[in-house]
């Protein structure tokens, strides 16, 4: 057995031997709620920090200006960076995963902050997206460094574990304000994923709030009101028709197939026999990499206006305001994150006994935050093969222990051939 061969079988050991406590630390996370919203987020970070400093990590606490968490709608988040530095010549890896989730809803079967155990899987809102990461990559970064305290290995460079508290409402006072505050600037970034594929690239997303304004009046006498309902159908029948058109164009990225639009909600009028004065829906426009988000967004406010100035009926004269709510960017493949690719993809065929495949994702996530910043990243981390396997976001979410185990055993050994000297 060959020397780098034998540091990857300690590795696995230790995770194996230590086991236990990760599930335990995982549990522990789950249990407290980090529901968003209504995104009360800086208790779970004051608990991981606890947790993190009992095993001999200290967790920088860098709490988010209470005036802007208000204003994205959350109150409170602190987000967290333990940082490790080795020997000169090595690449800073920075490990990022996110704490707050949607909240629970109904239908749980097992409490959704129990953490409670059946048949091998971990029961719990954020099991597998994404607390699940805080204990693969806390674990793995503690595997690595018990191979190198026994003296088995010399390392290079740094590793910091990024826990970070707002990728449900868009990642920009989590990951994106670290690092416009200059708290960090990795060589390299891996971000919270699933176990059977490496993921290099992901959608953008835009969404937008339409208020569609008319008159109100009494449903007796119609056309004495402007009814901004109508006017809201005919703007919806013109979006709809460009989701169809959507669907005929193919992105080139493996994994992402078409841009799409969703309606998600629409709220208006005050009564049954009230003509509706205002009506307001919220869209959400998923970009795959090839397109440009600036294009996007003028395009769909052309089509909303346009679509407006065309009403007839009790609908002429409706007027509508159009507001951004978010823009996230795609993530385009990188080149400068091939060695971080490679690495979990030889390591992820080891440990699960088949290839690991690089894929895009239609998600989008806090990683484009980072891209954006000039620093490659992939995501990779404990997980199913699917978001629907796992229950994620619905009742029940859950993780395959095994996953977490195996998991948390790639990125060990992934880390070890970046950082060792």
């Amino acid at each position: 057995m060959t020397q780098a061969a034998q540091n990857y079988a300690k590795l696995d050991a230790w995770i194996d031997a230590h086991f236990a406590e990760e599930v335990r630390y995982l549990q522990a996370l789950v249990q407290v709620p980090t529901d968003t919203p209504p995104g009360n987020n800086a208790p779970h970070a004051e608990r991981t920090a606890e947790l993190l400093a009992a095993m001999g990590l200290t967790a920088e606490k860098h709490a988010v200006p209470a005036e802007l968490v208000q204003a994205q709608g959350m109150e409170s988040i602190t987000n967290l960076i333990v940082r490790r530095r080795y020997a000169e010549g090595g690449p800073v890896v920075a490990l990022n995963a996110h704490g707050d989730v949607v909240p629970p809803g109904e239908g749980w079967s097992h409490g959704p902050y129990s953490g409670e155990i059946v048949d091998g899987r971990l029961y719990g809102r954020a099991a597998a997206v994404s607390k699940s990461d805080f204990a693969s990559y806390t674990f793995a970064l503690r595997a690595l460094e018990a191979l190198q305290a026994e003296g088995a290995v010399a390392l290079r460079g740094g590793l910091e574990l990024h826990f970070t508290y707002d990728e449900e409402f868009g990642g920009e006072l989590g990951p994106g304000w670290l690092l416009k505050q200059g708290l960090s600037k990795p060589d390299l970034l891996l971000a919270a994923g699933f176990s059977y594929q490496v993921v290099t690239a992901h959608n953008g997303c835009l969404q937008l709030e339409v208020t569609v304004h008319g008159r109100a009046s009494h449903a007796a006498y119609p056309s004495t009101g402007i009814d901004a309902l109508q006017g809201a159908v005919a703007i919806l029948q013109v979006l709809y028709a460009q989701n169809d058109l959507y669907q005929k164009i193919s992105s080139e990225v493996p994994g992402i197939n078409h841009p799409y639009l969703n309606v998600g909600r629409i709220e208006g009028g005050s009564n049954t026999n009230v003509v509706p004065g205002r009506v307001v829906f919220k869209l959400d426009r998923r970009m795959i990499p090839e397109e440009d988000p600036v294009a996007v967004e003028a395009n769909l406010r052309e089509l909303i206006r346009g679509a407006a100035a065309r009403c007839g009926g009790n609908a002429a004269g409706v007027t509508v305001d159009i507001k951004r709510l978010l823009l996230a960017r795609s993530l385009k493949p990188q080149a400068g994150n091939k060695p971080l690719v490679e690495a979990l993809q030889k390591h992820g065929e080891a440990v699960f006994g088949e290839p690991i495949p690089t894929s895009g994702t239609p998600l989008y996530t806090d990683v484009r935050l980072y891209g954006e910043h000039g620093i490659p990243a992939a995501i990779y981390g404990a997980g199913p093969r699917t978001v629907l396997e796992s229950n994620a976001k619905r009742a029940d979410e859950h993780l395959q222990l095994d996953d977490l185990r195996r998991a948390t055993q790639v990125i060990a050994r992934s880390l070890l051939d970046l950082l060792s000297a």
